[in-house]
């Protein structure tokens, strides 16, 4: 897939990027190269590819005891909110 100057000023606007008119032709290579990239990634056959959970086969993440490390403090927080109600914090209402 190719773009032109064209496709590139629509897409700046669309992500709100200042984008200079002598750049133009410079992103719209570098970007036309990355979709070409893709559409050979998306040519390459992975019907009889199984999914992996981790890319190295047998292998499994270390993980941490799942302990507690700090105690409850909401109280403490609470102390400086301008308004709590039942262990809740109040809120002005924004939507009617």
């Amino acid at each position: 897939m190719s773009l032109d100057t064209k496709d590139v000023a629509h897409i700046a606007k669309l992500a709100r990027l200042a984008i200079a008119d002598e750049e133009m032709q410079a992103y719209a290579k570098s970007l036309s190269k990355i979709l070409n990239f893709v559409e050979q990634l998306n040519a390459a056959d992975v019907a009889n590819v199984d999914p992996m959970a981790h890319p190295l086969a047998g292998q499994v993440q270390r993980m941490r005891d799942d302990q507690i490390t700090e105690t409850d403090a909401h109280e403490k927080y609470q102390q400086n909110a301008p308004r709590v109600e039942a262990g809740l914090y109040l809120v002005p209402k924004v939507i009617e």
